[in-house]
């Protein structure tokens, strides 16, 4: 059963006079537990295709249904619900608030469910501990290496147990090792039943999961399944 649907989804720009049309009536869809990612090549679509599954943008026309809900002509504060609630961001530059601890900063999605102080609290060390940064947890952004920082970030679009982790060029601003072990780390996510969904330029990045959709031109160019790759970096450790 499909945990998200694309059908006919067409994103379209009025610039004055002229209309650009990004995304031309990609049909996509992803069942509960996959693990797909997204690639295509610099205007291909794949950066706004993301901003619509994330509910950051709204199709111009065509359907976007998610957990069987139909997201286009939803309010403001409908898609900012379904964002805290339903879905996970892992972002290339982290976007951690650098005056908060890496445990202020995973709670960030709980304050705006309205989630009192003592459950946060309890909830993000779980999610610091499933990470394997429970005792790096009092620490700033600054205090922490590239790869500490994108765990914070994954612990962060964790916290709600999301239905979805979107995860945009999540390595991208890493050294190649250090990208390695976050790519472990989505491995062992994806081994407890998570949908994860990657946007990524890198084809060994690609290749960890276990299906690649290519767009080109506003359009889903091949959509293939294939043996994923065996991670090349012993475990992360994370702690249950």
């Amino acid at each position: 059963m499909s945990l998200l649907r694309c059908i006919d989804l067409v994103k379209a720009y009025d610039l004055g006079r002229h209309r650009l049309e990004v995304l031309h009536g990609v049909n996509l869809s992803v069942a509960a537990g996959e693990y797909v990612a997204v690639m295509g090549p610099s205007g291909s679509g794949k950066s706004t295709l993301m901003n619509i599954l994330g509910c950051l943008d709204t199709p111009s026309s065509g359907q976007y249904i998610l957990d069987d809900l139909a997201v286009a002509g939803l309010s403001d504060d409908a898609l900012a619900e379904i964002r805290n609630s339903k879905i996970g961001f892992v972002f290339q530059t982290f976007n951690l608030l650098a005056r908060q601890t890496a445990q202020d900063n995973v709670e960030l999605p709980l304050i705006y469910a309205g989630v009192p102080a003592s459950e946060r609290r309890k909830k993000s060390m779980r999610a610091l501990s499933r990470v394997g940064l429970a005792a790096r947890a009092h620490h700033r952004p600054n205090e922490l290496s590239g790869g500490e920082r994108q765990r914070v970030a994954i612990a962060r679009a964790l916290i709600n147990e999301p239905s979805i982790l979107l995860a945009d060029e999540p390595t991208g601003n890493l050294d190649s090792k250090t990208g390695a072990e976050i790519m472990r780390l989505f491995d062992e996510l994806h081994a407890e039943n998570n949908t994860i969904i990657i946007v990524t330029h890198e084809e060994d990045i690609a290749h960890y999961a276990h299906r690649v959709v290519r767009l080109r031109d506003g359009n889903v160019e091949s959509d293939e399944r294939h043996a994923r790759r065996a991670p090349a970096m012993p475990s992360v450790k994370v702690n249950l």
